[in-house]
């Protein structure tokens, strides 16, 4: 199967994405014009993206003194990718979009990620671009929200500092009114900021002509002190280069200067810097200080900014989920090519007792003829193909939010709380070991450069640190997000699941997967209830992770259930090798990966405080 193929199964069987265009905001879209993009998209990745994936990785980027240098192939597929209208794919036609279904956009941008995930900067700025139509003001929109869909600017986000990380309590950056009638300016009450921001991905290059920092600083109180937490953190839009009320620039360099570029493991194509802003190397008007423009409300700069970090959490979960299917194709290729070892033949000794024996003087098979070669390329089949349909759900709940009626959008809002922390988290983890299976596959030359299998690993590792760590997305889901509404959220998800598994168990060649698909969500429930049962925070969340982990799998479980029945639906379909590859993927991951959350759910179940009692003198 190829990675067209694998989608039109996933958006049209079983989606059911052509329907989207009886919606009133994609009535001028039909099946038609969805795979004319489609086919753009994959044209412009394996034209732009694919031949120079090695490229981004060996010629990485630095800094002249001036500027950041970067391959000629980069700047030449982002101008691609930006003519092509994906920044701006599911806008309204009237500041130049397509009005494109979410779920297509999606599946449209999966064509880059498998081909060069590091070459593009393009997931920041779409979700910098998103925030400021949804919390930016009617100038704030047109001005640095268009030129990001248009292409002519980029975005980025700026939450970590160093002394923080991902503890956004202890933010320091500054932002202090500027001068008298600050509150005024047209482009949002301006600032100056001072401070420093840390992993800041595009945070500095010569891609686009202006660079849009959205960042996260506090407002001192009328003591001069900053507010302890979360609670006086606002947002400011921070632009590189100054500009006025018509989107020109003005020629003025804005106080933000590029501190240095982080040498990174791997995705290497895309600059990670550290900003200074307001160090008075380009000082405004003759005076140190970022100028930044307020965003929303003082205080609430949080709010904002996680409308763009759920957005970005879910393309990090699509990245990852590429990343392991590109190793997946690359292993598979080469597993159907590379000759080594020879049958297993079974006969008896002279004793009666079973011996393994193999003749030497039989040709060499290849390796996809062996049985643990061929586990691994199911895991990695499982692992990656699963994960791309609940990335895909999860886009088309997205569609269902925005263009659904009142209840079914609050329904897919709420799906999509529960489901964030998963389809970020799971490829992350389970996409990166389908990437070591890759390697594994390979056998000694998976560790060489020569292939480029070790590049997935390399730029897949990032996945489970970024936007959100691990084990804060652990401590979101069971801290936060199966408990809010009362657990409506996890309520519904539980509803979906039972639906599928109703019309499952009336299929014989489902039914036992549906029962243990039904085990498997009754456990989920009962180690949720006893994680909480003391009502301890402390005690609950000691776990988080294994709970993460079960709760994944009981997901992707869900979803190759119903991947399964999408697939027996066309009768006439069941013996091409595609259908016979889902069915096959389905039976792994019930057979080999959903028993393992029995393991992962007794530590949650009994409050297990080996990790959390652990004295730190004893390591």
């Amino acid at each position: 199967m190829t990675l067209r193929s694998t989608l039109d199964f996933l958006l049209y069987d079983w989606l059911g994405a052509e329907a989207l265009a009886a919606r009133a905001r994609f009535a001028d879209h039909s099946r038609e014009t969805f795979d004319a993009v489609l086919d753009t998209c994959e044209r412009i990745a394996r034209e732009k993206y694919a031949p120079f994936n090695r490229t981004v990785d060996t010629e990485e980027p630095h800094f002249d003194g001036e500027k950041v240098i970067l391959p000629q192939a980069t700047y030449e597929a982002r101008k691609a990718y930006a003519e092509s209208g994906l920044l701006s794919a599911a806008q309204d036609y009237e500041i130049g979009g397509m009005q494109l279904p979410y779920a297509l956009e999606a599946a449209a941008n999966s064509f880059f990620a498998v081909a060069s995930i590091s070459i593009g900067s393009n997931l920041l700025t779409s979700g910098n671009a998103n925030l400021l139509m949804a919390h930016g003001t009617a100038l704030q929109k047109e001005v640095f929200a268009l030129n990001e869909f248009n292409g002519r600017w980029s975005g980025t986000m700026c939450l970590s500092e160093p002394q923080a990380g991902s503890s956004l309590s202890d933010v320091a950056t500054r932002a202090v009114p500027d001068g008298e009638g600050y509150e005024a300016d047209p482009l949002g009450p301006r600032y100056r900021l001072t401070g420093n921001k840390m992993w800041i991905s595009s945070g500095d290059h010569e891609l686009t002509e202006n660079i849009v920092h959205l960042v996260l600083a506090k407002i001192p109180g009328a003591d001069g002190k900053l507010v302890p937490g979360t609670r006086g953190i606002s947002l400011f839009i921070v632009p590189k280069k100054l500009v006025d009320t018509q989107g020109n620039l003005t020629g003025v360099r804005n106080d933000v200067a590029l501190a240095g570029l982080n040498h990174k493991l791997g995705w290497r194509g895309t600059t990670n810097t550290l900003l200074n802003f307001g160090e008075g190397k380009f000082p405004v008007e003759g005076q140190a200080g970022a100028v930044g423009y307020l965003v929303g409300q003082p205080g609430k700069g949080l709010a904002c900014m996680f409308h763009m970090m759920n957005e970005a959490r879910i393309g990090i979960g699509m990245a990852a989920t590429m990343l392991g299917l590109a190793g997946y194709y690359a292993s598979l290729d080469y597993a159907k090519n590379r000759p080594q070892g020879r049958p297993v033949q079974g006969p008896k000794d002279a004793a009666g007792a079973a011996a393994v024996v193999k003749d030497a003087a039989q040709p060499q098979v290849r390796i996809i003829e062996h049985a643990d070669v061929k586990r691994m390329l199911l895991a990695q089949k499982s692992y990656g193909e699963g994960a791309l349909a609940l990335n895909l759900f999860c886009a088309r709940l997205v569609d269902e939010q925005h263009s659904g009626d009142a209840a079914a959008a609050d329904e897919a809002r709420l799906l999509l709380e529960v489901l964030t922390p998963i389809a970020k988290s799971w490829p992350s983890e389970f996409c990166l070991e389908a990437n070591s299976l890759a390697i594994q596959i390979h056998g000694g030359y998976g560790y060489t450069r020569d292939f480029p299998v070790e590049q997935y690993w390399r730029d897949n590792r990032l996945n489970m640190i970024h936007e959100g760590t691990h084990g804060i997305q652990a401590m979101d889901l069971l801290g936060r997000k199966v408990l809010m509404e009362n657990g409506r959220g996890l309520q519904l998800l539980a509803g979906r699941i039972n639906a599928t598994i109703e019309r499952a168990i009336q299929v014989p060649a489902l039914a036992a997967h549906a029962n243990a698909l039904g085990a498997a969500l009754q456990q989920v429930g009962a180690a949720t209830k006893a994680a909480w049962a003391t009502g301890q925070p402390a005690d609950a969340l000691a776990n988080a992770v294994p709970y993460m982990q079960a709760f994944g799998h009981t997901v992707l479980a869900w979803v190759w259930l119903d991947l399964a029945l999408a697939t027996l639906a066309d009768d006439a379909a069941l013996a091409q090798p595609a259908s016979v590859g889902r069915m096959g993927s389905m039976r792994y991951f019930f057979h080999y990966e959903l028993p393992k959350i029995g393991a992962w759910l007794q530590v949650v179940s009994t409050r297990d405080a080996t990790c959390a009692s652990f004295p730190e003198d004893a390591f």
